[in-house]
């Protein structure tokens, strides 16, 4: 079930009545500037997880290479 056009008309006249004709392109502004927040702190948690998961990775490889290098250091 969708938002149908009529829904839309009646919260569009409920806003305009609220905040009026001349407070309307501030408050949408405010809203345009919280969506673009949402979205930039939605897009920094991603790149947070998957900087998490490099470093575990990185210290898997590390832990592999000392091993060869102590394998080295008692053959030599």
């Amino acid at each position: 079930m969708g938002i149908g056009v009529w829904q839309v008309v009646l919260v569009l006249v409920i806003v305009l009545i609220i905040f009026g004709a001349g407070k309307l392109p501030k408050v949408m502004g405010d809203v345009a500037k919280g969506v673009k927040n949402f979205k930039s702190g939605m897009a920094e948690e991603v790149t947070d997880s998957k900087k998490e998961s490099a470093p575990a990775d990185n210290s898997t490889a590390q832990v592999s290479e000392s091993a060869e290098n102590k394998e080295d250091s008692a053959k030599s």
